[in-house]
């Protein structure tokens, strides 16, 4: 039996999720689509100014912000007026960029959430035990978002931090939650996306993705070698509820001048399994 043994589910279960019956995997429901009446547009537009600013944008005009939220420029500029009136965006010479205090959402969630309070203390665990950095993310649509992380001293990737967004289709937290999709949710995700060359090493070729991901689907977990960043190689594994949703993925990185692909599986690998059983009967 591997680690995927039982659902499908990514992220945290919710009231959407049936009952199973004794004995089954976990039935996953699907909520009915709210009332257009009962949303607010107002509020998702001003959360997709917000979600426009990223690393390689960290400055915009309001006519770019326009042309990437699907606003016209007159109501881009009512949003970033607000924005920055609340201080959430400062403006200089029409160029807008976001102001610290937008860390307050992502710590409303770091400070509020449950899983990265569960998860953090096991990463410290492991990371310190293997001697090499950890992290834990959850699938965000084309990315993974990283919700927990420790060094153990060893700076890896500046991508292992908590709030930092790295490609699904090339990292090993990433093909651990895809394969956890049913594979047609998961083909569907595939053919949405552009998988660009990030290293020599990319997979960038949909019907070898699919193969990696049923690799990973088989063996329990997925391993990695530089298709991130060069030199970066990752082993993950599934971090599943009792009742066997995967809720997100945990990975251990290494150097790759260092340790070589066996060697990340055959010395990491068991103390990823062990944290993962140790993390089931909490979640």
């Amino acid at each position: 039996m591997n680690a995927f043994d039982h659902g499908h589910a990514v992220g945290d279960r919710g009231p959407d999720a049936a009952p199973s019956p004794a004995g089954s995997a976990p039935v996953r429901t699907t909520s009915a689509a709210p009332l257009k009446r009962d949303l607010i547009a107002g509020l998702e537009k001003g959360l997709s100014v917000i979600a426009a600013f990223d690393q390689d944008r960290p400055r915009l005009t309001m006519s770019e912000v326009a042309a990437l939220c699907g606003l016209t420029r007159a109501a881009a500029r009512r949003y970033l007026i607000t924005l920055e009136h609340l201080g959430y965006v400062t403006s200089d010479r029409k160029m807008y960029a976001l102001t610290p205090k937008v860390l307050r959402l992502g710590q409303s969630y770091m400070h509020s959430a449950r899983l990265p309070r569960i998860v953090q203390p096991e990463l410290h665990k492991l990371a310190y035990a293997v001697k090499e950095a950890s992290a834990a993310g959850v699938l965000d649509g084309p990315d993974v978002i990283c919700i927990a992380a420790t060094s153990a001293g060893r700076v890896i990737s500046s991508t292992l931090q908590p709030g930092t967004r790295v490609p699904a289709y090339c990292t090993a937290n990433g093909r651990v939650l895809l394969s956890a999709l049913p594979p047609a949710e998961a083909d569907a995700w595939i053919e949405k996306q552009t998988l660009a060359p990030l290293t020599p090493h990319t997979i960038t070729h949909a019907d070898r993705l699919r193969s990696e991901l049923a690799r990973v689907r088989s063996q329990g977990y997925a391993a990695v070698d530089q298709e991130l960043e060069l030199g970066l190689r990752t082993i993950s594994v599934p971090l599943k509820s009792y009742r066997g949703d995967v809720l997100a993925a945990m990975n251990i990185s290494v150097h790759a001048a260092r340790v070589t692909m066996d060697q990340l599986v055959s010395d990491c690998l068991p103390a990823l399994l062990q944290a993962q059983a140790s993390l089931r009967t909490v979640l």
